[in-house]
């Protein structure tokens, strides 16, 4: 016999899961972007020798 549907639990749970990727995204997108302006700021700042 088929379990019965409870859908607003999918609903919620396809929800999380969506919040879940985007946050990990945007925390990777943020760090490539640090990464990449320390890069820069490493190759602009002048040396005293």
């Amino acid at each position: 016999m088929a379990r019965k549907p409870n859908y607003r639990f999918e609903r919620f749970e396809r929800d999380r899961a969506k919040a879940a990727k985007k946050a990990a995204r945007l925390k990777a997108k943020k760090e490539r972007a640090e990464k990449k302006a320390g890069a820069e700021t490493a190759e602009q700042a002048p040396t005293d020798d």
